[in-house]
């Protein structure tokens, strides 16, 4: 025995290896050598110590020492299919919430509609709003053509005056006033045709969700 160490037991060594035994088995297995599993594309099953860059993207199999199936390693996305499942994942995020927002707001599909006439109704009472100024343009429009023919460049005698530069200007304005109270009617009524369109999807929508929650009681 070396000179100034303590005496141990027999039961304190046994203590001491049972205690360095899992450690010992951790070391071991993390020397054991992985093996994997894998399919290619023709069907036929494949062993090896790792798995070919091409068949990455495919579902793996990791193997202990014995050979046993240990867990599944997921297939690995592309660049572009991993944006492609993020973004039909957020898709389906929107459309629960959306779901959620239906069933919460709405208690019946008349509901929907009522408030679809009352959007669309506000849209149309827009577009006839425009269609008066547009009108109005245009008979303004009309009565500075008559004043502007007694003017060149559009008399008929040789000798009458250069048009005045403040008629010129009206008419100017007033062209722009006309041209301005159009494109108003039109994106007007692009925005309601696609108010429509949500409404309608909307209602198909809503009713899908009552029918599943009928079928679930």
């Amino acid at each position: 025995m070396i000179r100034g160490m303590k005496p141990y037991s027999a039961a304190a060594l046994a203590a001491g290896l049972l205690l360095l035994a899992p450690l010992a088995a951790q070391a071991q297995e993390k020397t054991q050598t992985r093996s994997f599993k894998w399919v290619d594309s023709k069907g036929v099953v494949h062993y090896g110590d790792s798995v070919p860059a091409e068949y990455s993207r495919s579902e793996t199999i990791e193997l202990n020492r014995q050979g046993i199936e240990m867990r599944q390693l997921p297939a690995q996305l592309s660049p572009g299919d991993a944006k492609t499942a993020e973004e039909r994942a957020a898709a389906a995020a929107r459309q629960q919430q959306h779901d959620q927002f239906l069933l919460a707001t709405y208690t019946s599909t008349r509901e929907i509609e009522q408030l679809r006439d009352e959007r669309v109704g506000l849209i149309e009472g827009q577009i006839v709003a425009a269609g008066g100024f547009l009108a109005a343009a245009e008979s303004h429009m009309k009565t500075l053509q008559e004043r502007a023919k007694n003017f060149r460049p559009y008399a008929v005698s040789p000798t009458a005056r250069r048009m005045p530069d403040p008629l010129a200007e009206e008419i100017v304005r007033t062209l722009n006033e006309a041209r301005s109270q159009r494109e108003v009617m039109q994106k007007k009524q692009v925005e309601k045709d696609a108010l429509r369109s949500t409404f309608q999807a909307d209602i198909e929508r809503y009713d899908v969700l009552l029918a599943r929650r009928s079928a679930a009681r």
